[in-house]
């Protein structure tokens, strides 16, 4: 059977898409693993492995990381204003570019769908949003958008089924949807008070129709519905909906945390029936959020763990399979659910080392 590899690249300090205190160790460095998705329980210790370590020459704490679509490039940036494009293809780590434009610490970067290019999108404290392109092998800016009062925390590209389209999370509490619409230009839509104090994340549904693998019926074009999910200040999970008139509209109010939501995380979908959502809290809490029934759109929390600390990042697999959680106790933990619906800690690395420790429990062996 082929093996399933999964990629992640992980800051060595606490790997967030937001800012961090002052106080926190300056780490310059990136550490790409990789995730033996089908390891069996005999394998388990050795399911992930590192395969590159980047030093990126960042003159301050580096905020995230982003692999690109094909695994070949690796963005990252940091609080020295700076955001960096390296090819690390066959272990290396050659800078493509070194781009400035961000009059503050940048929070978090976000590759778009190859399919329109190469394009990078960028957010800052300094109430920016930059989308970088590469042409003729040369990074520029093309497009800055300044329309928030304060610093923007997140920035996620829709499915590109959808188009170009970029959503940003601020701390104004607003969110603001860019769609880009041809020769140069981008339309701006904006979501005011969308969280009370400050949005931190926002994530989008995948254009997948719940349940369409097994009842949408052979060459008929599925009705596809723009949706995204937001966490904020407010300690709410929002999702999101665009209505028939182009307006977005609160569909659905998520409460379980009792803290900030750091981040939200919508799981990736073949079009299968149950819809996933990840979040993630200041609490220490993640929660995975799933609705069986797309018609009453009811969902359901369950706690995945409670981690003494807070967590800042939630990231699914590209096959949805296993949970990268990431938080204050400087670790990362994968996750997966078992065939009882429990989820298992499968494995956990210490990211201020980069070593991997992994335990099997009664549960996962009998997953296995």
């Amino acid at each position: 059977m082929r093996e399933a590899v999964l990629t992640w690249c992980v800051p060595l300090e606490l790997l967030c898409s937001h800012p961090l205190p002052l106080s926190a160790f300056l780490k310059t460095q990136v550490k790409l693993y990789t995730c033996r998705a089908c390891a069996g329980k005999d394998e388990m210790g050795k399911m992930v492995s590192v395969i590159n370590t980047v030093d990126t020459s960042h003159e301050d704490m580096i905020h995230d990381a982003q692999m690109d679509y094909y695994g070949t490039r690796l963005a990252t940036c940091s609080s020295d204003r700076s955001v960096k494009i390296f090819d690390v293809r066959n272990g290396g780590q050659i800078l493509i570019a070194d781009l400035r434009g961000h009059e503050g610490p940048v929070w978090q970067v976000a590759w778009a769908h190859p399919m329109y290019g190469n394009i990078l999108a960028s957010c800052s404290y300094d109430r920016k949003v930059i989308i970088w392109r590469e042409e003729n092998g040369t990074w520029e800016k093309s497009h800055e958008h300044a329309g928030h009062d304060s610093s923007v925390n997140s920035v996620c590209w829709a499915p590109h089924d959808y188009g170009l389209i970029l959503a940003c999370g601020s701390s104004d509490g607003a969110i603001s949807l860019l769609t880009y619409t041809g020769e140069g230009q981008w339309e701006v839509k904006k979501i005011n008070n969308a969280h009370t104090i400050g949005c931190n994340a926002v994530s989008w549904a995948p254009a997948v129709v719940p349940g369409s693998l097994i009842d949408q019926p052979s060459g008929q074009k599925p009705n596809y519905i723009k949706r995204f999910a937001s966490g904020g200040c407010d300690n709410l999970i929002k999702l999101w909906k665009e209505e028939e008139d182009g307006q977005w509209k609160e569909e659905q109010k998520l409460e379980a945390h009792s803290d900030w939501v750091r981040d939200v995380a919508w799981a990736p979908s073949i079009g299968l029936p149950t819809s996933t959502i990840a979040s993630c809290s200041q609490d220490g809490r993640v929660f995975i959020w799933t609705c069986d029934d797309a018609s009453s759109n009811t969902w359901s929390p369950k706690l995945l763990h409670k981690f003494n600390d807070v967590v800042w990042h939630v990231s699914w697999s590209i096959t949805a399979n296993i949970l990268a959680v990431s938080g204050g106790d400087n670790k990362v933990t994968l996750w997966k659910e078992s065939v009882d619906g429990q989820w298992v800690c499968i494995s956990d690395v210490n990211k201020g080392q980069g070593s991997v420790s992994a335990s099997v429990t009664e549960g996962q062996q009998n997953e296995q």
